[in-house]
């Protein structure tokens, strides 16, 4: 086979590594980055960290509207498939780049794969909800992460398309996991603090509502900040209480380092949700909804609201005891590998 995997964004990189690896033991493989995050903090790195090879084409699309971003991306991405004629287009997850490489593949009528399908919010003021939905009905193959998505697919006419495999983040947090050695924080009890919907870090109010309340609470808290979030906390002088701690943005292994051995994480990344989950570290997560709604019943992620003056105490009393079932499965890159051979 050969095959084009298209990422631009962080958690496409991490859910590529375990994948990449299984596919090029048999398969061609070509990587497209998009530049959708185009840093070295925010892109370079983990390509290292997660032992993928060099992306053979940058599009070097970077920020943008909504519009302007996926625009830009599908000329690039139909570019790149019309000159190396691909068996298959795989994408990942919800981002612009995943929407652009679904469209541009259906329009050439190249077969396509959409890894970390069946995942519904059911929220559409949230962009990724909409790539999500336009890449499962534009994509020729949907591996789905979890019965519950693959439920969401049936209901939308799309269960012939659709296979069970388990979620390659967990190869992925497993692998990282494994060569984890040291705490950064050796002693010293800590919760994990992630932000990045822009519902929650664009409100200036929503953050200094939640910074004055965790500044209330015993224990430290973690921040690996984004620098968009720093100049929204410059620009209006938001006091960071001490207990939190604002680092710069770490590379895979770091962050895994930091999760490994925090008491708790506190996020509104979906990435995030299912990590902890794996990592057997217990989840608050600041968002009205989850796409992860296994991790919830679970009973090891639960859902808060920012603005509830009993934020503080809630997380202090969010104490899992159950046992955690095998949501994700294991040797999740093999079994994606049987079946994309098997579809071609």
């Amino acid at each position: 086979m050969k095959i084009i995997s298209i990422v631009g964004a962080r958690p496409q990189f991490i859910k590529l590594g375990p994948l990449s690896r299984e596919l090029r033991k048999k398969h061609k493989e070509i990587i497209i980055h998009t530049g959708q995050h185009y840093d070295a903090e925010m892109s370079d790195l983990f390509f290292e960290q997660l032992e993928i090879p060099e992306p053979d084409v940058n599009l070097e699309i970077g920020s943008g509207s909504h519009g302007m971003q996926t625009g830009q991306m599908l000329v690039g991405i139909e570019k790149e498939i019309l000159k190396h004629e691909p068996d298959m287009v795989l994408s990942f997850g919800d981002t612009n780049s995943t929407l652009a490489a679904c469209l541009a593949a259906a329009k050439l009528k190249v077969p396509s794969l959409h890894i970390e399908a069946g995942l519904r919010s059911f929220n559409r003021s949230m962009p990724e909800e909409i790539n999500r939905v336009v890449a499962d009905h534009t994509a020729d193959l949907l591996f789905a992460p979890t019965p519950e998505a693959v439920k969401h697919l049936q209901k939308e006419g799309l269960g012939e398309k659709t296979v069970l495999t388990g979620d390659i983040m967990a190869d992925s947090v497993r692998f990282i996991q494994s060569k984890i050695e040291e705490n950064r924080f050796e002693g010293r009890a800590y919760n994990l603090l992630t932000l990045h919907r822009p519902y929650n870090v664009d409100d200036p109010q929503k953050l200094a509502t939640l910074f004055r309340q965790l500044g209330d609470a015993d224990v430290d808290f973690i921040f690996p900040v984004h620098p968009r979030t720093r100049a929204v906390l410059k620009a209006n002088s938001i006091t960071v209480p001490g207990n939190i701690k604002l680092i710069a943005p770490q590379g895979y292994i770091e962050f895994q380092g930091l999760l490994k051995y925090a008491d708790k994480a506190i996020t509104d990344s979906g990435g995030l949700q299912k990590e902890a989950y794996i990592a057997g570290k217990p989840c608050i997560t600041l968002r009205p909804e989850t796409e992860w709604v296994e991790t919830v019943e679970a009973g090891w992620n639960v859902l808060m609201d920012i603005n509830d003056p009993e934020l503080v105490a809630k997380i202090a009393a969010f104490n899992p005891n159950s046992d955690r079932p095998d949501l994700y499965g294991k040797d999740v890159a093999k079994r994606m590998v049987r079946e994309m051979e098997g579809f071609l």
